[in-house]
């Protein structure tokens, strides 16, 4: 069946208004991403789950978008565009409102999952709407960085916007909130959209299940791995070694199918060509270093007692260094920069902003004092973002660029994980190490723990306490100030462990001269829907 010759959306609409639509249909499915990590405690107590269990919903959800985009491809074309929304906008809203509705965490899994293949389904419409509209090398560019900046800035804008929700509400008001959220975007679409089709009708046929399963799988079983293996001490829990074995085991099959099926899944023809497999490497310590970000979060909220409002509102200022290096690297790239440079840029941006965090860190601060470092991540994220994914798919043949796209969600999934997995092992190993290493050379008969104990007990009597009361309460005022103190030392410590790690990234950058031999193609591919 031949693509329609209407024009995608109707004569009347201008551009301003195409735009916008596409933006409020995209923003629902982006903050959906977040949703697990607006406030880790709400989601926990609401649900009566553990904050690692929260964690695990998120995981489930980008395992679904990771594993789903190959064959959601295939329903795309054969379906009419706007059926297709409209099927994958029931799907996001009936999933939301049984998150909103469930207590149950199992189920709140299966629909998590559901909800990350249908935010495929709605996304792949977006950005082919977005790029079908983009004909020159400089627009593609343009369209790349616009839509990597919005993921970029999720997280920040998402905790913007939730904050004040959940200052009053419940955590599963966000799942309503969200249903609600779909609800001028589907319209805008439904009424300016041209019933047309996007793509050249093709019958589904031979959709390979098998592999979606076993890779959906996979995933799956290697995030539960890594976030809950330094809780249950890897692999001394039988849970940990059954899922990393089976993880193992199913990836090792996948691979294998791939390479004796007449249409593979993914195509394993990508690692062949080594940019590419540098690009990926670099994704995936991208996506691992980005993690270090929730910490200034926690930071905010536990050493210096910011509530979430304040935290959404300081997390702007990496908002606007996202967006000015997000222009500067497009414009960069459309200059034929070299990519060394640029990647180098980048990633000193962080290493800057690693640095100066940690000789920032203390008990006490002034939050104003934090707007340049967060401005300085930003940068350093947005200047490295496109330019490192646009490099990736540019390294392998036309014929493999969507296969390239979906590997690099693969890396960024796992880069992702292994933040969790390092931050577990910093906060849970590292803490109680520092914790116990104070209260070794902390006793009852130190000079300095009695001063402390007496300094809370004479600020607590003069408020009325009696001296008893104020003791004892002077006492677990002492307790968590040592707990403050031995968190603080192990953000330091894993800020500590990522400046190493990009001190090793750029040189090695630094020491690849085959980088700017590849020759940046942005005609023949598009973002992977999948892309977060």
């Amino acid at each position: 069946m031949a693509i329609s010759t209407l024009p995608v959306f109707k004569s009347w609409v201008p551009e301003w208004l195409t735009g916008t639509t596409i933006f409020l249909v995209l923003l629902p499915g982006l903050l959906l991403f977040g949703l697990s990590t607006a406030s880790v405690p709400g989601a926990a107590g609401y649900y009566g789950i553990e904050p690692a269990d929260v964690q695990y919903s998120m995981i489930v959800f980008y395992a679904a978008v990771a594993s789903f985009f190959a064959l959601e491809r295939r329903f795309f074309v054969f379906t009419a565009t706007r059926e297709y929304y409209i099927l994958s906008l029931i799907i996001q809203m009936v999933t939301a409102y049984v998150c909103f509705h469930t207590h149950n965490f199992y189920v709140l899994l299966i629909f998590r999952f559901l909800q990350g293949m249908s935010n495929c389904q709605s996304t792949s419409i977006c950005i082919t709407l977005i790029f079908s509209r983009l004909h020159n090398e400089r627009a593609r560019e343009i369209g790349y960085s616009i839509f990597y900046c919005l993921l970029l800035c999720i997280t920040p804008v998402s905790a913007l916007i939730t904050a004040p929700i959940l200052d009053v509400y419940d955590f599963n008001t966000l799942y309503k909130f969200l249903v609600y959220a779909y609800v001028p975007g589907a319209v805008l679409l439904l009424i300016v959209m041209n019933n047309v089709r996007l793509n050249r009708k093709m019958p589904l046929y031979q959709l390979d299940w098998a592999s979606f399963m076993i890779y959906a799988t996979a995933l799956c079983l290697l995030g539960y791995v890594l976030v809950y293996g330094q809780q249950y001490y890897w692999l001394e829990d039988r849970r940990i070694a059954f899922s990393l074995s089976a993880s193992v085991v199913l990836i090792l099959l996948h691979l294998f199918r791939q390479q004796h099926l007449r249409r593979p899944y993914l195509s394993i023809e990508v690692f062949r060509h080594r940019n590419f497999n540098l690009g990926v490497f670099l994704i995936f310590i991208l996506y691992m270093v980005r993690g270090a970000l929730g910490l200034v979060s926690v930071y905010f909220a536990t050493v210096l007692g910011m509530d979430p409002i304040h935290v959404a509102y300081i997390l702007l200022a990496n908002v606007a260094g996202i967006m000015i290096s997000v222009l500067v690297s497009s414009r960069l790239v459309l200059m034929k920069r070299p990519m060394r440079l640029i990647w180098m840029y980048g990633f000193l941006l962080l290493l800057v902003f690693h640095v100066w965090m940690w000789f920032l860190f203390s008990s006490q601060g002034d939050p104003s004092t934090f707007v340049l470092p967060l401005m300085i991540q930003g940068a350093g994220a947005g200047m490295l973002m496109t330019p490192i994914i646009i490099f990736t798919i540019s390294s392998v043949p036309a014929n493999l660029g969507s296969t390239a796209s979906a590997t690099g969600v693969f890396f960024r999934f796992t880069g992702f994980c292994s933040s969790i997995a390092f931050i577990n092992y910093f906060q849970l190993h590292h803490k109680n190490a520092h914790y116990n290493r104070f209260q070794e050379h902390l006793s009852v008969l130190s000079t300095a723990v009695t001063d402390r104990i007496a300094l809370y007990t004479s600020s607590l009597t003069g408020k009325g306490l009696a001296p008893d009361q104020a003791a004892k309460i002077a006492r677990g005022l002492f307790n968590r100030s040592v707990d403050t103190q031995a968190q603080l030392r192990a953000i330091m410590d894993y800020y500590t462990f990522i400046s190493v790690v990009l001190v090793l990234v750029v040189l090695v950058i630094a020491l690849f001269p085959k980088v700017n031999r590849t020759i940046i193609n942005l005609k023949s591919n598009q973002p992977a829907p999948a892309s977060y």
